[in-house]
């Protein structure tokens, strides 16, 4: 299936250790994202998968806990039964306890007997960030923290500046930085890559975008799950830095980041740093804290964690001076919504006030650009145009609509699809650097220290959150009820 693949797709054969493998995040999305790149020709019958557990599993059994996952994206597919036994005969599961040392030397021989040199050995921490030290141990023991061996690790990385530099540095007493891929689900969006060619490769927008044309930016990640299962993590975390750290920094990273001078990891990382340390520290009046309603019996006792946060970051450079970030996320709100709105100010001079033409009203609607993330993944322009028929100018609000999935024909693929594609390819464009990492710990800090002294406002599940917010009439429709029929 790789000849119909542009040759920018092609991914070199690769062994995925997944340490944790049998665990929820490698069945949810790790192995089914594996599972949809065999389908679209990516991953070949070159690659190995090894599944790593604390527990002995067998392949059926472990087909078992994968086909749920897996059913969604299989109803769309020809012969989905079919390509998924064919896809496990990649699969090899392998049961080591990280816990005992040198646990993993007898897998290295197993893993490097047909490897040949060079070939990217992949592995995929899906454990607890506490453990990572201890796996990087148990890989350097086995012989396996080779030149071409790559490490993966997901968020959170620390709960504070403190203990992120610790963990990277457990990291980085086996595996060398350009090994290391931090994940963040958010970068591989398909959206959020847009966004920087939408930027960067139309004269007509970035000419636009800076303090003179735009009012103000706001990045929305509304979800409509409470903590679930995740509660006694959540309740440690909270939105700040479950959310806030990592996901909506590195969108206003990509919204307000200078352009590169050449469209690889180091120069697109170091504009995205370079916006982190721009960030003007946030005041107290700034941060807006909430929890919902049911949140205490759920995690079993009276807390004070936010389950939502609101704050207004303000960027001190040449490019956005004065131009306010509104920046939201919240569990159990009224939508499921990941979406960034750029309000352009209004025209200087209004030829049509004087004749009392303003359609819709006496309040003007300013032009705004809206990137929605997720759900229903586009591109929006709201516009004024005139209103068609006679009777003079009469001005309305339009837009400008580009709906990914009315305008592709094909499947959009999942972050994860996209992200493990580029580690086997040894792109680190979309993966954060330490620099980066310690950068929004040194703004983040500061928030969660003025969290810690507020009482966050008690909203109701299924609703927009407090109702005391710093946003006031600055607020956008990220809960469109046109977006919410779509």
């Amino acid at each position: 299936m790789t000849e119909s693949l542009p040759q920018s797709a092609i991914v070199p054969p690769s062994d995925y250790v997944i340490i944790g493998g049998t665990g929820d995040l490698s069945l949810r999305k790790i192995v089914p994202a594996l599972f949809l790149r065999y389908v679209a020709g990516q991953v070949t019958d070159d690659f190995r998968i090894f599944i790593v557990g604390r527990h002995a599993l067998d392949l059926a059994e472990f087909k078992a806990k994968l086909q749920p996952h897996c059913r969604e994206v299989m109803a769309g597919i020809d012969n989905a039964a079919k390509l998924l036994d064919q896809f496990l005969r990649l699969v090899e599961i392998t049961r080591i306890d990280m816990s005992v040392a040198n646990s993993m030397v007898g897998f290295a021989d197993t893993l490097l007997a047909k490897a040949h040199a060079g070939r990217p050995i992949i592995f995929y921490l899906s454990i607890a960030p506490s453990l990572f030290g201890v796996a990087c141990r148990r890989i350097d023991e086995a012989g396996l923290a080779l030149p071409q061996s790559r490490l993966v690790v997901e968020k959170p990385i620390g709960h504070d500046l403190k203990s992120s530099q610790a963990t990277n540095d457990e990291l980085l007493s086996t595996f060398t930085e350009e090994q290391i891929y931090r994940i963040d689900h958010y970068l591989g969006k398909e959206t959020v890559q847009n966004l920087m060619a939408l930027r960067f490769a139309n004269v007509i927008f970035e000419a636009l975008w800076n303090n003179r044309y735009i009012d103000n930016i706001q990045i929305t990640v509304a979800e409509i799950v409470g903590v679930g299962g995740r509660a006694d993590y959540y309740d440690k975390y909270g939105a700040i830095r479950d959310m806030l750290q990592n996901h909506l920094l590195q969108l206003l990273c990509l919204v307000a980041m200078e352009p590169p001078a050449r469209f690889n990891a180091d120069q697109v990382r170091n504009e995205k740093k370079r916006v982190l340390e721009a960030l003007r520290p946030a005041k107290f009046e700034d941060v807006v804290l909430g929890q919902y309603q049911e949140y205490a019996d759920e995690v079993g006792a009276a807390t004070t964690t936010e389950t939502y946060v609101a704050l207004k970051i303000l960027i001190d450079n040449w490019r956005w001076a004065g131009v306010p970030f509104y920046i939201r996320t919240g569990k159990k709100l009224a939508t499921r919504a990941s979406e960034i709105a750029i309000t352009f100010k209004n025209r200087p001079h209004d030829i049509f006030a004087k004749n009392g033409i303003r359609g819709g009203g006496d309040e003007e609607i300013p032009n705004r650009l809206i990137i929605r993330v997720q759900p229903h993944e586009g591109l929006r322009l709201l516009l004024t145009s005139k209103e068609p028929g006679p009777g003079g100018m009469r001005l309305f609000p339009s837009e400008l609509n580009l709906s990914f999935g009315e305008t592709f024909d094909e499947r959009l693929p999942d972050a994860y699809e996209r992200l493990l594609m580029d580690i086997a390819r040894g792109n680190q464009t979309l993966f954060m650097r330490l620099d980066e990492v310690l950068a929004a710990w040194e703004f983040i800090d500061p928030i969660v220290a003025m969290a810690q002294k507020q009482t966050p406002l008690i909203y109701r599940a299924g609703g927009f959150g407090p109702e005391d917010t710093l946003f006031g009439n600055q607020t956008y429709g990220w809960l469109d009820p046109k977006e919410e029929e779509a």
